[in-house]
């Protein structure tokens, strides 16, 4: 075996190894990226949510909650999202996946935040 042969046999496992799960895995997933959950928020300061979604094959866009009421349709799959004005006191963030019927497909996250 020479060395050719045994360099491109390694490099040919590495490229599967490295990118063969993240072509495979297409698992949905929504993921908040700010703010944090159990993070304070100041009351005068601007909000913002920011987050990153893959639907999958059964998702089509996102729906924004604050403490359970629907606050907007987000049609990008990675961006932010400026948050209405909230009263001081704990609140909930959650953000879910629907289909093109605006129906949760059980993909979602949600952060708790406490404005003071």
């Amino acid at each position: 075996m020479n060395v050719y042969t045994l360099f491109s046999g390694t490099v040919l496992a590495l490229s599967f190894a490295l990118f063969s799960p993240c072509v495979a895995a297409g698992e949905p997933y929504a993921k908040i990226t700010y703010p944090h959950d159990g993070e304070k928020l100041g009351a005068m300061s601007k909000k913002q949510i920011a987050y990153e979604v893959d639907p999958g094959p059964r998702g089509d866009h996102v729906h924004l909650y604050v403490d359970n009421g629907e606050a907007a349709v987000l049609r990008k799959l990675v961006g932010t999202h400026p948050l209405d004005s909230m009263a001081p006191g704990p609140h909930a963030l959650c953000i879910k996946v629907v289909n093109k019927a605006h129906v949760p497909i059980g993909v979602e996250q949600c952060v708790k935040v406490n404005v003071e």
